[in-house]
């Protein structure tokens, strides 16, 4: 049965919790419009990344005129831009006409410390639109990027490949910004082959065995996938001992004596990761250990960002993110046993799984 609130409770819920406590209605209307405003914020930032400002305020401050020449946008429109961004704090005005990146708005900068440049582009370029269909997946269960697209949205990248390399990009963004947080320090656990399933550009697994010239890796992901893996290894210097291989993790997947699986499972529903486990538990030997870097979604009513990269998944796919119990019952049907779970820093949403194939 669910638990009554209390009376602080059941008040402390009608406040947005990015209010006060005991703010007014006229300040619930205003902090309702900021929120509502966010397809407006999302699309301006990415005119800062798209249109090179972002990366030209990186070299140090520029008036406004300076930067529409080399950027070649309507200094009036810029102006305009800039100054509603210094609202978020992305930009800062330096002087009556100029203004410089924040260290905020130099995560929109490629190969930055903490850098989501690519990440901007994928969303709206591949998710922004697909979300207007958002009222369909909350009518039907159909994942509004179906809807958009009129077939998922795995198999529409595939067939627009012109969006692969920007994918591949955000993904290692991702890896080197969010995920850095859990995967610094951390070590794979003991075997001399890791594959990577579902590995993307293998910028994960790249990552975690630079320190560990001992072990070689395979990188399993979908035939269009591959050029941006071979890539990738290349560019990070383990091409010579990561093998790259085209294939369907739910048809087949390498023999190894480690697998890993980073932020593939939110992907799917519980059937399909069943799929997935399965095939893993096919091809490897009893004992074989198995790693998950995936979102672990909070309990709570707080704000975060295992809220807002559930919402990622509403619109544009099967799955969602999971507690640990869920996981923990996904492995257990598949035969692995949960062992320990490495969470990150406390405002990290990212945690890795380790289990032990027993069955």
């Amino acid at each position: 049965m669910t638990p009554t609130p209390t009376p602080s409770q059941a008040d402390a819920a009608t406040v947005p919790a990015t209010t006060a406590p005991g703010a007014s209605a006229s300040e619930q209307s205003m902090e309702m419009l900021r929120l509502l405003s966010g397809f407006q914020q999302s699309q301006a930032l990415y005119a800062l990344v798209k249109l090179g400002v972002a990366a030209a305020l990186h070299g140090g401050p520029m008036t406004v005129g300076e930067l529409a020449k080399t950027t070649e946008t309507d200094a009036d429109a810029l102006g305009r831009l800039l100054h509603i961004l210094s609202g978020i704090g992305v930009v800062a005005r330096r002087g009556a006409d100029a203004f410089a990146l924040t260290p905020l708005g130099s995560t929109l900068v490629a190969d930055t410390p903490g850098s989501v440049r690519d990440v901007a582009l994928m969303w709206m370029e591949t998710h922004y639109a697909p979300f207007s269909e958002l009222v369909t997946t909350v009518r039907t269960g159909v994942p509004a990027a179906t809807a958009h697209f009129g077939q998922p949205f795995a198999e529409w990248l595939g067939a627009h490949p012109e969006h692969l390399p920007v994918m591949a990009s955000a993904m290692a963004n991702m890896t080197y910004g969010p995920k850095d947080a859990v995967l610094s320090g951390y070590r794979l656990p003991a075997g001399e082959v890791v594959a990577d399933i579902g590995g993307a550009d293998g910028s994960v697994l790249a990552r975690l065995l630079a320190g560990e010239p001992g072990r070689r890796g395979i990188v399993l992901d979908m035939e269009h996938v591959v050029p941006a893996a071979h890539a990738r290894l290349a560019d990070q210097g383990m091409a010579g001992r990561v093998e790259v291989q085209a294939g369907d993790f739910f048809e087949s997947v390498p023999t190894a004596d480690v697998y890993l699986l980073s932020t593939v499972l939110h992907d799917w529903d519980d059937v399909s990761c069943a799929r997935i486990l399965g095939r893993i538990a096919e091809a490897a030997p009893h004992g074989a250990r198995l790693v998950v870097v995936e979102t672990v979604l909070s309990e709570g009513d707080e704000p975060h960002a295992s809220k807002l990269f559930d919402l990622t998944m509403l619109g544009m796919v099967p799955g969602h993110e999971r507690r640990e119990t869920e996981f923990a019952a996904l492995f257990a049907g598949a035969g692995f046993t949960l062992d320990r779970r490495v969470p990150g820093p406390v405002d990290s949403p990212f945690a890795i799984f380790e289990a032990t194939l027993t069955r």
